[in-house]
């Protein structure tokens, strides 16, 4: 059965097209990710053998989680385009992809980012062509303003500081809470939005002990500002995973002091948090997605993903499935008015967006750019990942 969909897949110089049908389409989606095509073909020819080098891997999961969702679209008889970009190709950098006549047709842009610098080359773009540009991944808004089509889903570093801190207010403001901070200018803007929350804070400032380490530090540099007869609410406000897991061996080799980390948004892709290791120290961080693999559609997808790629599918394939199938789903709904109906739920996967106008002066007209404010707080416990109510 030939179903009504349109595929042009650009890779850098790899192009390939399938075509399915000659119906005009109802969408067009340009797809922008980290490939590192250049590192794996000379011209046509794959040149690292049967293996997959951990640049191309997150692009590669983010493109899969896509084509599952275009899948279900297919299902559905939608009839699209979509055209995948690589960000990092030499030979097609992105103000050369974003030249092409076709980019200018695009209804929908969807980005997984790893670079500041690209967020603001899209963002201009879609901008001037007025085209929503949906941001999946880290980095968070590259600076970004004056740009009312750009798509926050993965909110910033001082949302997220935002809601930690009310967070440690209700639940933790009795216990003994110390700021471990790592030298760093991020380290340094990240301890800032916790502090400037604090002077602000309409209720009793939260106490808090900060401790400075540099990355060679010893056990008593973290210790000493521990107390063993209280809980510890340990703060590790870096987005640095070699620091981050040299305190959780700390922590995790001194038991007799009870500990509750608090980390970073990023920390949901430090896959070492689930090792053996630290399974007796208790994680929680703040993230705006929350995929779990137990319901109908996660059960779904995983296994679907299991059987065609004999792996796990890590989070990056759900975000690339839900934010092709919802977006796309809500533009064919909306169409040119998409970027006021951003929050609508009428075709909810996993997440509950709620995505919230951001202006820095109060009297501009339209919105620097748009963010999801919802936040999940996502604690592991016991080596699994579990949904704090």
């Amino acid at each position: 059965m030939r179903l009504p969909f349109i595929l042009l897949l650009i890779l850098g110089n790899c192009i390939s097209s399938y075509v399915t049908s000659q119906t005009r389409s109802v969408v067009k989606v340009g797809v922008f990710a980290p490939f590192y095509m250049d590192s794996a073909f000379t011209d046509n020819t794959y040149k690292l053998g049967n293996t997959i080098s951990k640049s191309n891997l997150p692009g590669l999961e983010f493109y899969n989680g896509v084509m599952m969702a275009i899948d279900s679209l297919n299902a559905e008889g939608v009839n699209a385009e979509v055209f995948f970009y690589d960000t990092k190709s030499a030979s097609e950098p992105l103000n050369v992809i974003l030249e092409k006549p076709v980019s200018k047709s695009f209804s929908l842009i969807i980005a997984s980012f790893n670079n500041r610098a690209e967020i603001k080359i899209l963002a201009d773009f879609s901008q001037t062509n007025k085209i929503p540009l949906i941001s999946e991944t880290f980095p968070n808004d590259g600076g970004i303003i004056e740009s009312p089509y750009f798509v926050l889903i993965n909110s910033t570093l001082k949302t997220h500081t935002d809601a930690l801190y009310k967070y440690l207010q209700k639940t933790y403001a009795t216990s003994n809470i110390v700021w471990v901070k790592k030298q760093g200018q991020m380290e340094d803007l990240i301890q800032s939005y916790f502090t400037d929350n604090n002077k602000r804070t309409p209720s009793i400032p939260l106490r808090v002990k900060t401790v400075e380490l540099i990355d060679s530090f010893i056990t008593t540099d973290l210790l000493i500002k521990l107390d063993s007869n209280r809980q510890n609410i340990v703060v590790c406000g870096t987005l640095n995973e070699g620091f981050a897991m040299s305190v959780m061996k700390t922590l995790s080799a001194n038991l007799n002091y009870s500990t509750q980390v608090i980390g970073m948004p990023n920390w949901d892709g430090f896959r070492d948090l689930v090792k053996p290791d630290f399974k007796a120290v208790d994680v929680l961080y703040t993230s705006p997605y929350n995929y779990p693999r137990t319901d109908k559609l996660g059960l779904y997808l995983s296994n679907k993903y299991r059987i065609k790629f004999l792996s796990r599918p890590s989070d990056l394939v759900f975000k690339g499935y839900e934010s092709f199938y919802h977006f796309t789903k809500l533009w064919i709904k909306h169409r040119d008015n998409l970027i006021h109906n951003l929050s609508d739920k009428s075709f909810k996967l996993f997440n509950d967006y709620d995505i919230q106008p951001v202006k820095f002066k109060k009297e501009n007209k339209d919105p620097d750019y748009w963010e999801n404010r919802k936040l999940y707080f996502i604690k592991k416990v016991d080596g699994q990942l579990k949904l704090v109510v």
